[in-house]
């Protein structure tokens, strides 16, 4: 790798040439502000919040977008870029509502963090006309407040990275609005509900729909059970929201948590990743052996499933069937667990916990009510988790290790990985594997399909056949495969396609890591690695080992992809229009 010397602030450094000053600066231990720099995802120099003065340029220089070059002499502190960086501040609060005791990102707001590192004792220094701001409610998943917007354009570029690319910059000016195309509510677009727009905004412009006073009247509703479940991914990332490392386990921690919050039962949504494992491996093997429509594509991700809905309408026919691991666990609680426990399944109020917005949507859609009730009433996010948590009082790091209810808590390895990209289809093939083959392979470790990457393939020999298999994470990456796929171009037996990049660790509800750690921490595999790590740790690694499983089965009166599992376990999909 080439290197340059470079001086920062009076100290040698040697740094890889191309870097930005940023980038530089970073690695001498010097931080510089940002606010609308979000490494391989927005970097256009438009916020002005990283100033820096270079000796023998006219002007102070934008370091997020600036290179270093051989002799560069750079100036991070000195009272010219104070000045600057203040003074860029207390403008953008002169037309901001500051409001911020009642905005939920109070704490996590990058603008007001900075406010305060930089001693802005003066917000109201220059009154500007601060616009009403137009507030989109329309979704099920999401709110908009373009008074708390700085017009940074990270969650236009997020969109634009997704492929979706429903928002933009609307008007000119000071009449400027991040939008929808002719001021449209974002409900009317082909907008997929992924959520990556509102973890990339560093204000409280974007945040998901909060469902928490919904669950709340639910508990304290006397005549209700209230059951939740929670996704692998909560486990890996509900900790960052009260100060643990990045990528640390809190399973034990996160079940007590919801016993104390007043949770009738507290159920892995891993079992219904068994369960949809159980299904999916089935319809796999179905396809290969009666000439059914390949490549099988999975369907755990909403967002990926309504995107597939919007822009590529003829691959439906290629989605499995199968529902998610959230909508199987949800028609089990209302039929097969009520059933067992002889509750009445109108009493149920059934609650998810998930990194997703895009699950808000995905109760709502058509074909997932087994029991004649909704699966999942209500759906919340990991940080509507923890701001119920703190809501309660509870001191998170204090809380005993619990375990989950036994009659949905039991789960394999292969259900962990449901969280990080490429593990259902190890999950699956972890099944395929020994059914087709019927053996108990060893080996469990698909490691050729594990990692970040936005896109990964193989080929396993499984049954004496050639099993071509592709794995993608976000948008941009599937619309590139499936583009081909269509095309015929290319040629697989199963695809796995997770919605965002990295998989359900990175959902769009999960906790909201600032541009300064975003853009130099790889948070994806931090967290995907307690989940690879907790599968590693199981005895049980593969779905169809699981006895409640079996149990399960028994009680539905036939094998994987019967007549009743059908009804129960499986959904459809719609044609939707993309304009």
């Amino acid at each position: 790798m080439d290197m340059v010397n470079i001086k920062i602030n009076g100290m040698a450094c040697e740094v890889p040439a191309g870097s930005t000053i940023l980038e530089a600066a970073r690695e001498a231990g010097i931080d510089i502000p940002t606010l609308c720099f979000l490494k391989d995802i927005n970097q256009i120099g438009a916020c002005r919040m990283c100033m820096v003065e270079v000796k023998g340029a006219r002007s102070l220089v934008a370091a997020c977008v600036y290179p270093v070059n051989e002799g560069m002499e750079v100036f991070t502190n000195t009272p010219k870029v104070q000045k600057s960086r203040k003074m860029t501040l207390e403008l953008l609060l002169s037309v901001h509502d500051r409001k911020c005791l009642s905005c939920k990102r109070s704490g996590t707001c990058e603008l007001q963090k900075l406010c305060n590192d930089m001693g802005i004792d003066d917000e109201n220094r220059f009154e500007g006309a601060v616009p009403a701001g137009k507030k989109d409610y329309s979704t099920l998943h999401l709110e908009r407040d373009n008074a708390k917007c700085i017009l940074c354009r990270r969650c236009v570029a997020a969109c634009q990275q997704q492929h979706v690319a429903v928002i933009g910059a609307n008007n000119r000016g000071f009449d400027t609005e991040i939008g929808c195309a002719f001021e449209q509510p974002l409900s009317h677009v082909a907008c997929v509900s992924c959520g990556q727009c509102i973890n990339a905004c560093p204000t409280g412009a974007l945040t998901e729909k909060d469902n928490t006073q919904d669950v709340l009247n639910a508990i304290n509703d006397p005549d209700k059970i209230v059951i939740v479940q929670t996704a692998p991914a909560v486990r890996a990332a509900l900790g960052e929201e009260f100060g643990l490392p990045i990528g640390t386990n809190v399973e034990g921690k996160m079940v007590a948590a919801l016993r104390r919050l007043g949770f009738d039962k507290v159920f892995d949504t891993d079992f219904g990743a068994d369960m949809t494992i159980m299904e999916e491996a089935n319809e796999f093997i179905d396809r290969v052996k009666n000439g059914g429509k390949l490549p099988i594509i999975t369907s755990c991700s909403p967002g990926w499933v309504k995107f597939c809905e919007h822009y590529y309408p003829n691959l439906t026919e290629n989605l499995s069937t199968c529902k998610s691991p959230q909508q199987m666990t949800g028609a089990l609680i209302k039929t097969w667990y009520a059933e067992k426990e002889g509750i009445d399944p109108e009493k149920i109020v059934s609650v998810s916990v998930m990194p997703c917005v895009a699950k808000k949507f995905e109760i709502m859609r058509n074909d997932e009510a087994a029991a004649g009730l909704p699966d999942v009433d209500i759906s919340i996010t990991t940080r509507e988790l923890a701001r119920m948590v703190k809501m309660a009082q509870l001191n998170f790091q204090r809380l005993p290790e619990e375990e989950f209810d036994p009659a949905m808590g039991v789960s394999t390895g292969a259900a962990t990985i449901f969280g990080a990209t490429g593990g259902v289809l190890e999950a699956a093939l972890r099944t395929a594997a020994d059914v087709l083959e019927g053996t108990d392979h060893a080996n469990v470790e698909y490691t050729e399909i594990r990692g970040t990457q936005g896109f990964k393939e193989a080929v396993y020999k499984v049954a004496g056949m050639d099993v071509k298999v592709a794995v993608v994470s976000g948008l941009n990456n599937a619309n590139e495969l499936l583009s081909k796929i269509e095309k015929g171009e290319a040629e697989y037996h199963i695809v796995e396609v997770m919605c965002c990049p990295g998989g359900c660790v990175n959902g769009g509800g999960q906790p909201i890591q600032p541009a300064s750690v975003r853009s130099f921490t790889d948070i994806k595999a931090l967290r995907a690695k307690a989940l690879y790590d907790e599968d590693a740790a199981k005895t049980l690694r593969k779905s169809h080992l699981n006895p409640i499983v079996h149990e399960c089965y028994e009680w539905i009166g036939g094998p994987p992809g019967c007549h009743k599992a059908h009804e129960l376990l499986h959904t459809t999909y719609m044609k939707r229009d993309r304009f």
